[in-house]
């Protein structure tokens, strides 16, 4: 099956975040479980789309539910005339090769102090690095994400490539979830 056939449309209601942090001017919509079935891990992943004709790559997270959810920032919210509670239209589709992460940079510094860790590193696949990335991110207090990346890099050097034990979609552990809405 190509890419192209891979495509999935639906129009869904653009909402605001509970808690939207630094940056306020955000939205964000829950993809029906048949958009997310098109896709094709339910942990983080890549899609090529358009909201109202304009077009993006975003990645997707996972909402614990066998779903995902779509981040707007307001750039994209202003290019595609959209806003909250507005009805948009969506098209997604897979991307054909997930784009290489950004690491954060105390998991990049941690990563160079070890050139094991480095090298089983840059021998991963990009999925198994998001894995790793999402890992150490998800870490709800700075003490955990530290161990996290401690634990990460000694797992690295021992020749280790993917975590272990992690449900990246959240539906196991309800790690992961869409954000709340604004009432």
């Amino acid at each position: 099956m190509t890419q192209e056939s891979k495509k999935y449309q639906f129009k869904d209601k653009l909402l605001r975040p509970q808690k939207s942090g630094d940056d306020n001017n955000w939205a964000f919509v829950v993809l029906p479980k048949e958009a997310s079935a098109i896709l094709p891990r339910r942990g983080r992943t890549s899609i090529n789309g358009s909201i109202n004709g304009e077009h993006f790559q975003a990645l997707l997270e996972p909402d614990g539910q066998k779903s995902h959810w779509l981040k707007i920032d307001k750039t994209l919210l202003d290019a595609s005339g959209a806003t909250y509670g507005d009805i948009a239209q969506f098209e997604i589709q897979p991307v054909e090769q997930e784009p290489e992460p950004e690491v954060p940079a105390d998991l990049k510094k941690a990563l160079a102090a070890s050139p094991d860790s480095q090298a089983n590193w840059e021998a991963t696949t990009t999925i198994a690095r998001i894995d790793w990335i999402h890992w150490v991110t998800s870490a709800k207090q700075a003490k955990t994400r530290d161990k996290r990346i401690l634990d990460a890099c000694n797992m690295l050097a021992e020749g280790k490539k993917r975590v272990c034990c992690f449900d990246t979609s959240g539906f196991y552990s309800k790690a992961f979830s869409a954000p709340k809405i604004e009432e």
